[in-house]
């Protein structure tokens, strides 16, 4: 299998720097990386961007995440081994990335529920690390990146 093209963020000049950057200050407001990762890996899962979640799992399992945590992120709200706070996070990131299924994009159940646990820097870095993570599922789902390429 063969990408359809480069990544277009890195065929126009000037861009893959700064949405680095972006992604460097979502995950320098303290949240544990771990978490961060759990975000990404499943915001690219409810995108269907294999190359994505292929970069998810692998970040995880570096970062010494159990195969129960890496491998149950797409059914966090049945399976035991989240805390609390990590359940807010996926709450909101899910929330975040499926805008249009629901009128009030973000309920204030799940707001309030992430707000409950993070400060506000932190409830920023969470919802930024959802839109880098969308920005990346929405250039390499359509050109096909393959998992794996990097």
């Amino acid at each position: 299998m063969e990408a359809r093209m480069k990544n277009p963020a890195s065929i126009i000049p000037g861009v893959i720097q700064p949405v680095q950057e972006l992604m460097k200050a979502a995950q320098s407001q303290g949240l544990p990386q771990e978490l961060m990762e759990m975000i990404h890996l499943r915001v690219s899962q409810i995108n269907g961007c294999s190359f994505c979640v292929d970069a998810g799992l692998k970040n995880l399992r570096k970062l010494g995440a159990s195969d129960d945590r890496v491998g149950l992120v797409v059914a966090w709200r049945e399976a035991p081994y989240y805390t609390d706070a990590e359940r807010a996070a996926l709450a909101l990131a899910e929330a975040a990335t499926r805008l249009a299924d629901n009128t009030d994009a973000v309920p204030d159940d799940v707001w309030d529920n992430a707000a409950d646990h993070f400060d506000e820097k932190q409830l920023a870095s969470i919802l930024l690390m959802t839109a880098v993570t969308n920005l990346f599922n929405r250039l390499n789902a359509p050109i096909r990146q393959v998992a794996g390429s990097w």
